[in-house]
């Protein structure tokens, strides 16, 4: 019986195909003349940002929580997609800010330097990116760091 369907359906396409009847359409067939079916939102990365210091410091930390919708979007004003916050850093007290992206290889980015009065270069800031839980870069500077993946 089921042989007998299988074959009933191939003549009926074929029939339908050679006398230029429609086939009826399935439920998951786009509209003749529709719109097109929505494209599938692009995937989303977990993205963690990391900032210390060898030392207590009053740091400046630039970072990238938002993907910018082009880069000529961004290229125009590149602090609207860039957001600081000031933090006490040191090495029990890390700064960490985690953030969702759909491009971190372009636009995964934190900078960090030194504010207020204590020498620049007796900070030791360190920072790291990780992307889904593993770490893609680290860094470390006596001034600032910065981890991106992205030569700026």
């Amino acid at each position: 019986m089921r042989l007998t369907s299988k074959i009933s359906a191939a003549v009926l396409a074929v029939l339908c195909t050679a006398t230029g009847f429609a086939a009826p359409a399935l439920a998951d067939d786009p509209i003749p003349g529709g719109d097109p079916a929505p494209a599938p939102p692009p995937p989303a990365y977990n993205v963690r940002y990391t900032v210390t210091a060898d030392k207590p410091v009053n740091a400046e930390i630039y970072y990238r929580d938002t993907d910018p919708p082009s880069f000529s979007d961004y290229s125009h004003d590149p602090y609207v997609f860039s957001p600081n916050a000031e933090a006490a850093v040191g090495p029990n007290k890390p700064w960490v800010l985690e953030a969702t992206l759909t491009d971190p290889m372009q636009w995964g980015m934190v900078l960090v330097q030194a504010t207020g009065s204590l020498p620049k270069a007796t900070a030791g800031f360190n920072c790291t990116m990780e992307i889904n839980g593993q770490v893609v870069k680290r860094n470390s500077g006596p001034k600032g760091a910065l981890c991106s993946l992205r030569n700026w």
